[in-house]
């Protein structure tokens, strides 16, 4: 396995494609990103106060053009989620690793950013065990956490079953700020 910033991974199971974001995905990630009941499960914790809100093609290429430089810069990795079933993007899944003092550095950051539709156990699921191996083998990290606040309850549910547990430490993020309801998963 290579270096995940020189080679983009596509991950691919039955039910998904995940491939890398790009302005031709803008149109269908709006019907996620401009959902405001789909909101509230999307992880923005230290992200400089953007709360994944983009109502509009035109808002929703300029966050995908940073999402890109993004990956270029190293600093995280962002793919489309494509439902093979109806072949759109129904979100998006993003990996970085924590280089921090704190206790989650080192760790792997799962983001999961699906359409509310898809905001359900055995889909979150499927994503779950088609992310994770990635973030073990090309990102290096001993350990991956991600987002579940008590009201994601279908959410929760599916990273209990993939083995994940919730951790009461906050993500400590810029400036100090803490961020709760994280779930952490170590290594197999």
């Amino acid at each position: 396995m290579g270096n995940v910033y020189q080679d983009f991974p596509l991950l691919e199971n039955q039910r998904f494609l995940l491939r890398q974001v790009g302005e031709k995905d803008a149109q269908e990630l709006v019907e996620v990103y401009g959902d405001k009941n789909a909101l509230p499960f999307f992880n923005s914790d230290n992200c400089n106060g953007d709360n994944f809100y983009y109502p509009t093609r035109e808002r929703m290429a300029e966050a995908i053009r940073f999402w890109l430089r993004g990956y270029e810069k190293g600093w995280f990795v962002r793919w489309a989620v494509v439902e093979k079933g109806v072949g759109r993007a129904v979100g998006t899944a993003e990996l970085c690793r924590r280089d921090s003092q704190e206790v989650f550095g080192g760790c792997g950051v799962l983001r999961l950013d699906v359409k509310n539709s898809c905001e359900r156990a055995g889909t979150l699921l499927h994503l779950l065990r088609l992310t994770l191996p990635c973030a073990f083998e090309r990102m290096g990290c001993g350990e991956v956490v991600t987002k579940a606040p008590l009201y994601a309850v279908e959410r929760r549910e599916a990273l209990a079953k993939a083995g994940f547990v919730e951790d009461a430490r906050p993500l400590i993020g810029e400036g100090g700020r803490s961020y709760w309801d994280y779930w952490v998963i170590a290594r197999p």
